[in-house]
């Protein structure tokens, strides 16, 4: 199946000079949604990649590691901004291009020592991915790998991230 053909690209948003790629036309589409959790699914077993836990970030990646998690046999851990989750919280503050900002997992949600494999639906600057591993790799959690649906070739997200294997479907 060609997933390009159901992702959606809408110049100039959400400001002149961005092309986005938006996966909204991808969800809608059945085929295209199990063909992409399948593929993804897929492409972790051939990697060998052993995870107890799937980490999605906010929040597209909660779209996509949930279903990953079910298929993989292992629990789902969302990674949420800040202020967004009711109890303890291990936290992690990161750069963005136009200030700070941070993410959070329940203290109680990942034990030390656990694999986790880290899912998003697209990887850019890599920005948000580096601080999602920098706040498994504090709580003491093993790294295994980084899942994204789109990677922005051209943007390098890559060289931020960890030397783990990196799953991606589409390129531009």
């Amino acid at each position: 199946m060609d997933l390009k053909s159901l992702i959606r690209d809408i110049p100039d948003f959400p400001k002149p000079g961005i092309l986005f790629r938006d996966i909204t036309t991808l969800l809608r589409d059945p085929e295209g949604l199990r063909y992409t959790i399948d593929f993804l699914t897929q492409k972790c077993i051939e990697a060998e990649m052993r995870v107890d836990y799937v980490i999605g970030m906010e929040s597209r990646g909660f779209i996509f590691g949930s279903p990953l998690a079910y298929k993989l046999g292992v629990g789902f851990i969302p990674v949420r901004k800040k202020g967004k989750l009711p109890s303890a919280v291990h936290s992690v503050e990161y750069q963005l291009e136009y200030g700070i900002d941070c993410l959070e997992v329940h203290q109680d949600a990942l034990d030390e020592g656990s694999r986790v494999l880290i899912v998003d639906d697209l990887i850019a600057t890599g920005g948000t991915a580096s601080a999602t591993a920098n706040l498994v790799q504090k709580i003491g959690c093993n790294l295994v790998g980084f899942a994204f649906i789109i990677e922005l070739r051209d943007l390098e997200g890559r060289k931020h991230l960890p030397n783990v294997p990196i799953i991606t479907l589409v390129e531009y």
